[in-house]
């Protein structure tokens, strides 16, 4: 951790000085652990995902303010009317125009709290009404209520607040465990992305040594042609060798620099730093057991809350439209003081108790089956969102099943392909040292030669394997294997509480 941080101190002093010399590069030499963690601290796609989490954090937050008490103050200052306005007689019925010069002012401060439980709204207000007939002469009239409380209460409706106090925690849970899941899939990108470098790297280094063992090989070759020892096919058979290893070469340069762009490119790092990667130690002798992880799949992956939330979002919507059948009612309820009076104090003085209470009705005579065709809807998809869920259930268990079985097969795939990396290398130098014996000809040599190359780029690809099938029974999971605990981030910094 600490060669980490000096490495992105190093970097963040480097991109601040690299202006003032623009033909200067870095070189940072960084193992695979290193490389996963740079990716996850500075990559876009690191990016990305700590916002998709904000975003869902917000929208939690912004869920639980609806459970809290709101204070609002509202009023309306200068409202202000000059016209004409229809006056109609009682008795004989006309209409008359009569000269509107009014202005009005009102304020009001409310402490408003939602009920969850039964989807009622409770608020208890005080507010001030004044009014100021310009046309009559007269002073202003004030209106007060001191204190009220005013409770409105649906009945026989949808509750969202309700649905919202079950399905809101589990979305925000599921935002946790996906931005873990998100910071897995980085690893899953970074890795493939890696080994191909590091491949390129291998190929480039072999085809260099090759091309040095060769060109020393065909010097003596050409001396013992010259001296009649050999046939001059083995002196063009390694002429050839040399030539095919130089154009290895070019090949190989070119295959870096572009796996090494794509590798940087996704790192966030820009093309005044050149990497050096280590290849990294054999993978741990490690033996997954299935059960285990399908425990640690359903227990932290956001697979099984998503169905849960597919489930629930199916409930609701027969809940929703159960709801908007058949009769609609709403009651309101407000009690409190009020009083009125040409003077401020007056208004306040002596107030007298209200009482409103309304029920509201609706019903739908005639819909045509509109209402119960959209209950009968609501309850084939229900039936639909549980059947999908079960195969969904019944996969995503094969799922885990097949990447334990690669896994375990894998870790046996490192351990021969690593024996089989030594052998190829000892039995290269022992055919090196027999061909300068004169034991063995060219073509064995070449022989060797390949297999030697083959069982290295062999075991840096399954060993690449190794950490993607790893890793991706990590992402599944949540859980880390090797140090038995469950994945983790620090949400509350990236939130700055």
């Amino acid at each position: 951790m600490f060669r980490l941080i000096i490495q992105l101190l190093a970097f963040a002093f480097f991109s601040i000085s690299v202006y003032a010399r623009p033909s200067q590069k870095i070189k940072i030499k960084i193992s695979l652990e290193e490389a996963i963690e740079i990716a996850k601290d500075q990559s876009p796609s690191a990016l990305v995902a700590k916002h998709n989490f904000l975003a869902s954090y917000w929208q939690f937050r912004a869920f639980k303010a609806q459970l809290l008490p709101s204070l609002n103050l509202s009023a309306t200052l200068g409202n202000y009317n000059r016209s004409l306005v229809p006056l109609q007689n009682s008795e004989t019925g006309e209409i008359n125009y009569v000269a509107n010069n009014n202005m009005k002012n009102s304020l009001s401060l409310s402490i408003d709290q939602n009920i969850a439980l039964t989807g009622g709204r409770i608020s208890l207000f005080t507010s001030l009404y004044r009014l100021d007939q310009f046309s009559s002469g007269k002073p202003a009239n004030y209106n007060s209520q001191p204190i009220n409380i005013t409770y409105i209460q649906p009945l026989r409706t949808y509750n969202n607040l309700k649905w919202d106090k079950v399905t809101e925690p589990r979305r925000f849970e599921r935002a946790k465990r996906r931005y873990l899941e998100q910071m897995e899939n980085i690893i899953g990108n970074v890795i493939p992305l890696y080994f191909d470098v590091l491949q390129a790297q291998q190929r480039l280094a072999m085809s260099s040594k090759n091309y040095d063992n060769t060109m020393s090989l065909y010097k003596l070759t050409k001396e013992r042609y010259e001296r009649g020892l050999i046939s001059k096919n083995d002196v063009l058979q390694l002429e050839l060798r040399m030539i095919n290893d130089n154009l290895s070469i070019n090949d190989h340069k070119l295959n870096l620099d572009m796996r090494m762009l794509r590798l940087k490119t996704f790192m966030g790092y820009n093309e005044h730093v050149e990497l050096d990667l280590e290849v990294p130690k054999s993978g741990p002798d490690i033996t997954l057991n299935f059960d285990e992880v399908l425990d640690k799949a359903y227990k932290n992956s956001s697979f099984l809350l998503d169905n849960e939330l597919e489930l629930l979002s199916a409930e609701q919507e027969v809940e929703r439209n159960k709801a908007n059948t058949g009769i609609q009612a709403n009651l309101n309820a407000q009690f409190g003081l009020t009083q009125q009076g040409e003077e401020l104090g007056k208004a306040y003085s002596n107030p007298m108790d209200q009482q409103i209470v309304s029920l509201g009705l609706r019903l739908p005579i005639v819909d045509w089956g509109l209402g119960k065709g959209r209950v009968k809807m609501a309850k084939s998809r229900q039936e639909l969102v549980k059947a999908q869920v079960d195969q969904e259930l019944n996969e995503f268990k094969q799922n885990v099943f097949i990447k334990v079985i690669q896994f375990n097969n894998q870790v046996e795939q490192c351990n021969l392909s690593s024996r089989a990396d030594s052998i190829s290398k000892e039995r290269y130098e022992y055919a090196r040292a027999q061909f300068m014996d004169g034991t063995i000809g060219v073509t064995e040599l070449n022989n060797a030669q390949n297999e030697k190359d083959n069982a290295s780029n062999r075991y840096i690809n399954d060993l690449g394997n190794f950490w993607q099938y790893y890793f991706n029974i990590r992402k599944m999971s949540l859980f880390d294997y090797l140090t038995r605990e469950d994945l983790s981030a620090e949400f509350d910094k990236m939130v700055g509480n």
